[in-house]
């Protein structure tokens, strides 16, 4: 480990008063973002059937956000590093429950993948400065392991609050008011943060470069657009171009940040094995779980007839097991080592999605909820240890865009994700056997076939449904595998590349 890269806690052991209670807000952060995600899931159907949008559309609302803050939250974490991650965290969540009022009240699907590109500016401002401030608030290397282990379990928490949350407004209100729901929690984020979070920044900045945060954007922006497009309709002269332009601008930002006196990102974090595995794993990770995340709510309330409610109850054992194996990551990490428990972790939702594959419509509960617990306790030890990894490995000064690094991963793999398997799902749903008479919308989305049938005869709308939800559940077991698939290979990556990582015993 270069002494660049060596963790800056040695002479920091001083233990700062209100550390926990500052915590308890920062968290409120990741309680925002993570009930914003799962809540949209849930949403899906009805805005589905109520602003009709196509099937790209819908690919769009479900992922134009991770574009969005896969692009800026490198930007937004240097730019927290430079100004303060305590003022980018306040106006960042002010914004973020002003546009969620904006998705809520969405009238039309250009609308609403408007309004979720917004949220996604928003969103690329908090994650990076919770982390940042945690790595600046803890100094003994194990009250920050407990600390993000405390994070992590939010966030995990958020997932599971977010659908039975969701599902109790969908069943009594509109769709719109699961998004309304943001402006409580930033509420109290923001009157409570005002007070009790320290203001933390580096020292010595240096400038933000405002060209470096258009490349950083474009390059994102247009590559993840790329491979979507590569996979909903194959190569066009449209996709190669958007591709070429992705590329050329994330090559000219690293170019530019070797450069710099000062980057914006200092690439040389990546020079550290145990940085950029953990990088690496939490991209691949998230890329391989998107396909059971983006469409499991579908699957429930489309196929299997769950109220929103109902589905929200049946997906609480993944957040469970995610909140109980973060709590306690940290110490496991200490006790057998890094790559044991994040390969070991990874391995075990890898198995979990195999064990998926062989869902259809009649599953039981007991195998189902059996899978997502062990799919959580896995993620749970991966993500959390892997976090810990990372800011343990960068000085402090830096802390804001190393969690950035880390987000984008997240977010990066949610939109890959989202784009490569949510297309197998689209792509072999779109070819299920449909009777004569049946609306082009019916093979759009579930939700549309759904909503076709109401105005179709009894007996063709039964054997639409049916032939409609054989094949959403034959594409949806392709991806989950595929995603069996990728976490497997990405357990066997972590155990090489987490070798000798070790977290921290003593400040």
């Amino acid at each position: 480990m270069t002494s660049t890269l060596r963790p800056a806690v040695a002479t920091e052991t001083e233990k700062r008063p209100g550390r926990w209670l500052a915590l308890s807000v920062l968290v409120l952060a990741v309680l925002l973002v993570a009930v914003d995600a799962t809540v949209l899931g849930l949403a899906t159907p009805y805005i589905s059937e109520d602003l009709k949008p196509s099937g790209t559309q819908l690919l769009w609302i479900g992922d134009v956000y991770s574009f969005v803050i896969a692009g800026l939250l490198v930007s937004m974490g240097s730019l927290g590093d430079r100004i303060g991650r305590k003022r980018i965290l306040l106006v960042g969540a002010t914004a973020f429950g002003a546009i969620s009022v904006l998705n809520a009240y969405a009238t039309t699907p250009e609308l609403m993948i408007l309004a979720r590109a917004l949220l996604g500016v928003a969103g690329a401002t908090l994650m990076p400065a919770t982390l940042a401030l945690i790595r600046n608030l803890f100094h003994d290397p194990r009250e920050r392991s407990l600390a993000v282990g405390v994070w992590g379990a939010t966030a995990s928490a958020g997932t599971a609050v977010g659908p039975v949350a969701g599902g109790f407004l969908l069943e009594h209100f509109w769709w719109g008011s699961v998004f309304l729901i943001n402006l409580p929690v930033m509420a109290v984020l923001v009157l409570v943060g005002v007070k009790t979070l320290p203001e933390s920044k580096n020292p010595n900045p240096g400038p933000w470069d405002l060209l470096s945060v258009i490349l950083s954007l474009v390059g994102m922006i247009a590559t993840v657009y790329a491979v979507k497009e590569a996979a909903t309709h194959g190569f066009t002269a449209t996709t190669a171009t958007a591709g070429l332009l992705g590329v050329a601008a994330l090559y000219g930002f690293v170019r530019r940040q070797l450069t710099m006196p000062v980057p914006l990102l200092d690439m040389r974090l990546f020079r550290n094995r145990g940085f950029g595995g953990a990088v690496l794993a939490d991209l691949l990770t998230i890329l391989g779980l998107s396909g059971l995340v983006f469409f499991l709510s579908q699957y429930l309330q489309l196929v299997q007839g769950r109220s929103p409610f109902e589905a929200g109850l049946a997906e609480i054992p993944a957040a469970v097991g995610a909140v109980a194996a973060g709590l306690i990551a940290g110490r496991a990490a200490r006790r057998f080592s890094v790559r044991a428990i994040v390969a070991g972790g990874l391995a075990a939702v890898g198995l979990a999605l195999a064990v998926l594959t062989s869902v259809d419509r009649s599953t039981g509960y007991p195998l189902l909820g059996a899978a997502l617990l062990v799919v959580g306790v896995g993620a749970g030890f991966s993500f959390t240890v892997t976090a810990d990894v990372i800011l343990s490995s960068v000085p402090k000064e830096q802390a804001g865009a190393a969690s950035a690094v880390s987000e984008t991963a997240y977010e990066l793999g949610a939109a890959l994700g989202i784009a490569v398997l949510g297309s197998i799902v689209t792509g072999v749903y779109r070819d299920f056997a449909a009777p004569a008479g049946t609306p082009s919308g019916a093979h759009e989305s579930l939700g549309g076939a759904v909503e076709a049938a109401a105005g179709m005869p009894t007996d063709a709308a039964q054997q639409m449904l049916s032939s409609a939800r054989a094949a959403f559940v034959d594409g949806l077991s392709i991806a989950v595998g595929a995603g069996a698939i990728v976490l497997l290979a990405t357990a066997v990556a972590a155990w090489f590349m987490l070798r000798d990582q070790r977290l921290d015993s003593t400040p």
